[in-house]
């Protein structure tokens, strides 16, 4: 069997590559290693959690360790590369569903689980979902989804897309979630407090002329909903009933578990 060419991309690229896949063992000759890469990621994810994403810095994870700054460059190049380290570990707490369940449910299961990812990890969501890290246990879980998706018989196009509509959904539902509690805790003003605050706007400048739609769906009780876990879930359910209907038009019918026809 020929060896891998390792000679793709650039030495700080495949030097990611191995840390995400294949971290160096501690040395067996030499001063003996303080930590291991496992103990700096997870350092750093709970000085994410505690402190936030923005206090997230080599110095402060090295305090966290009780160790110099310049130490935790031994194991890691750097925040950004330990950020995608930070990713992958959280990423690994994604279950994966049952294979015997319907297409739909595997979905579903996926996206819920992304979504107690986040509120589990809030600092994930400064994480883009276009550059996610080539990781184990990111891929696993991406790879699963891909493979849940396919089951309804789409073609391959279609199959990227709805994967990456139901993650794209899940994430900017965290986002808004996570963003306006962040904001919350750190300014100390609710969303309620924030609308306050601004509530001469309704006797000044707003009208009903001006805004008939949002008048009627306010006068109807359609902003009375406060936000829940529902309310993703909603865009969720319509996003997948769209899918049904085109997996149907597609192939005669929903797919079973195992990819026939039902």
């Amino acid at each position: 069997m020929d060896e891998p060419d390792t000679e793709y991309g650039t030495p700080e690229g495949r030097a990611m590559i191995r840390l995400l896949w294949d971290p160096p063992p501690p040395p067996t000759r030499g001063p003996r290693q303080r930590l291991t890469l496992e103990q700096v990621v997870a350092a750093a994810v709970e000085v994410a959690a505690t402190q936030g994403i923005d206090e997230l810095s080599m110095r402060k994870v090295a305090q966290h360790l009780g160790v110099g700054a310049m130490s935790l460059y031994t194991y890691v190049p750097g925040k950004d590369e330990l950020f995608e380290l930070m990713i992958d570990r959280a990423w690994a707490g994604r279950r994966l569903p049952q294979r015997d369940l319907p297409w739909r449910a595997q979905v579903e299961f996926h996206a819920r689980e992304a979504w107690r990812m986040y509120q589990e990890h809030p600092w994930l969501i400064r994480s883009n979902l276009w550059r996610m890290p080539l990781g184990p246990h990111v891929l696993d879980a991406q790879e699963d989804l891909y493979r849940a998706v396919a089951l309804t018989g789409l073609p391959e196009a279609t199959v990227s897309r709805v994967a990456n509509l139901v993650e794209s959904h899940v994430f900017g539902a965290a986002r808004a979630a996570v963003t306006d509690t962040s904001v919350s805790a750190r300014t100390g003003v609710t969303q309620d407090d924030y609308y306050e605050s601004r509530s001469s706007f309704w006797g000044t400048y707003y009208t009903a002329g001006r805004f008939p739609t949002m008048t009627r769906i306010w006068e109807k009780g359609g902003f009375d909903e406060e936000y829940s876990d529902d309310t993703w879930e909603f865009g969720l359910r319509l996003l997948l009933d769209g899918v049904e209907r085109l997996a149907a038009a597609g192939s005669g019918g929903p797919a079973g578990p195992d990819g026939s026809d039902r």
